[in-house]
């Protein structure tokens, strides 16, 4: 088979759609590309694959590509951020027991306050990968006094039944294998603590976008293609009977159809792929990612958000996008200032000045009040 050739790793995750729908619905051959897809089965995993060369794009935690231009972590060549693939899709849970004893409540502060009083002094969660949404998620949700344990995606029922920890936030379908294991229950979608939190982007390594202008972009506009196709309520069954296949979840079509549907999400999605513009990199976003990670460990908040800021190519998406009907707006910035004073934020809505844990767009923590 002739074309440009590419190979993208993923974790066998719902929201790893966008690269999986775009192989197997021909997005990527109308390109003129030739979509090699590796499943990774952590994130560890994944990262090391685009670190040494080993594929070319990724499917990756939006912190995760924030973290290592901030200089945690292993040493490894910098990444760059193409486009966002997918907000939301964070299934918050706890292990059955723990469950069992706040079961009825349904709004994030009352039930962060029973979960306090109903588990041990300090809550073991378990997450993906340390510079993870799902470790902001949660900490912001429970505070910073818990104890965050790295848990691969498949094995995070594995973890409850072994009693490793007390509570779990994940990509889906994993929560959900959870409940159908009996070992845990999903108490809360991610999107009810931060309402639409940039979850997994498309990461290649520093200059390679640059170095290969034609496949960087036939691999932008088909992987944007299938998010718009995924946010079509008619084909999100059909994407479920996709994802289920053995060669990328392999697990039974209504676990994963739970999660395109809208079955874990309450009003609203559980997980979007496309719509309001959801797949543009937001420089600011990044920044927001940055300051939120600079608390948490400690470092300078002024040039972590320059970091971050940086990681996203918003200059890449306009350039290889606008002829394919992506939603452009007219700034770069979302999220003007820095995020430990007032914050301005600019919008079709006007400027508006926001303290720091103030709700906008669902980009800044919700405060939790209640």
């Amino acid at each position: 088979m002739s074309g440009l050739a590419i190979r993208a790793a993923y974790v066998p995750l719902v929201d790893a759609a966008p690269l999986i729908v775009a192989r197997e619905l021909g997005f990527a051959a109308d390109e003129g590309l030739v979509l090699e897809l590796a499943q990774a089965r952590s994130w560890a995993s994944l990262r090391d694959l685009l670190a040494a060369g080993a594929v070319d794009a990724a499917h990756m935690l939006a912190p995760m590509a924030v973290a290592r231009a901030m200089g945690l972590g292993p040493a490894l060549p910098p990444v760059e951020v193409l486009m966002i693939l997918s907000q939301g899709g964070q299934a918050v849970g706890a292990a059955e027991a723990l469950a069992q004893r706040v079961a009825g409540l349904t709004e994030p502060a009352p039930l962060a306050r029973a979960i306090r009083a109903a588990g041990p002094a300090r809550l073991r969660v378990g997450v993906p990968f340390p510079f993870s949404t799902h470790a902001l998620l949660m900490t912001r949700w429970l505070g910073d006094d818990i104890d965050i344990r790295t848990v691969p995606p498949p094995l995070m029922a594995q973890a409850l039944e072994a009693g490793e920890i007390d509570l779990f936030c994940v990509g889906e379908p994993w929560g959900s294998v959870a409940e159908r294991q009996g070992v845990g229950r999903i108490l809360l979608p991610g999107r009810a603590i931060w309402a639409a939190a940039a979850e997994k982007v498309l990461a290649v390594r520093s200059g390679w976008a640059e170095s290969a202008p034609d496949t960087a972009r036939a691999l932008m506009r088909a992987v944007w293609r299938a998010g718009r196709w995924l946010d079509l309520p008619a084909n999100r069954s059909m994407a479920a009977e996709i994802l289920a296949r053995p060669e990328f979840l392999s697990l039974p079509p209504e676990v994963i159809d739970r999660a395109l549907t809208g079955g874990l999400g309450g009003a609203g999605r559980f997980v979007t792929f496309h719509e309001g513009a959801a797949t543009f990199p937001w420089k600011s976003l990044g920044g927001l990612i940055a300051a939120l990670l600079a608390r948490r460990h400690g470092l300078p908040e002024g040039p972590a958000v320059m970091a971050g800021s940086a990681v996203f190519r918003t200059d890449l998406y306009r350039l290889h996008l606008r002829e394919a009907g992506a939603d452009l707006p007219g700034a770069s910035q979302k999220i003007e200032g820095t995020l430990s004073h007032p914050t301005a934020v600019a919008s079709e809505r006007g400027t508006m000045i926001l303290g720091p844990d103030r709700f906008f767009d669902g980009w800044i923590f919700d405060p939790l009040d209640g």
